[in-house]
């Protein structure tokens, strides 16, 4: 989903909103897909914001953040964000992290290393209701 909040405080107001409610809906009712391409779904993410160029840039991310991708795609290189906020919300937990936390806080960490080394900001939060304060700064 792409939106750009109205540049007037109580149109954006009322936007971020409904803006909320739409991502409330999508997290009570998203399926895992097959395959998740973090990295293809960033690209498309920062190349849509240049476009628009808008005064805030703003990923957000509803995954474990495990890229599964098939076979013989490549998606270790570095990605140019700078000025791009990426939040991942929700991140759930592999069942292999019930084993081993650490591989939960290691993904985290590989994101967020990926993020700010490419000039952006990296933030979790696992608290939905928390969204609507983020998206005014």
């Amino acid at each position: 989903m792409r939106v750009t909040f109205d540049e007037r405080p109580t149109v954006a107001n009322d936007q971020k909103r409904k803006f909320k409610q739409v991502i409330d809906s999508f997290a009570s009712n998203v399926k895992s897909a097959s395959h998740t391409d973090i990295t293809g779904g960033l690209l498309q993410a920062i190349e849509w914001l240049n476009e628009v160029n808008p005064g805030q840039k703003t990923v957000l991310i509803f995954s474990d953040m495990e890229e599964d991708i098939k076979k013989g795609q490549i998606r270790d290189f570095p990605i140019e964000m700078m000025g791009v906020r990426v939040i991942a919300l929700n991140v759930t937990k592999l069942g292999s992290d019930n084993i081993d936390p650490r591989e939960y806080l290691e993904r985290l960490e590989y994101w967020k290393s990926r993020v700010e080394t490419g000039g952006g900001t990296w933030k979790v939060i696992n608290d939905l209701e928390r969204i609507e304060t983020i998206m005014d700064t």
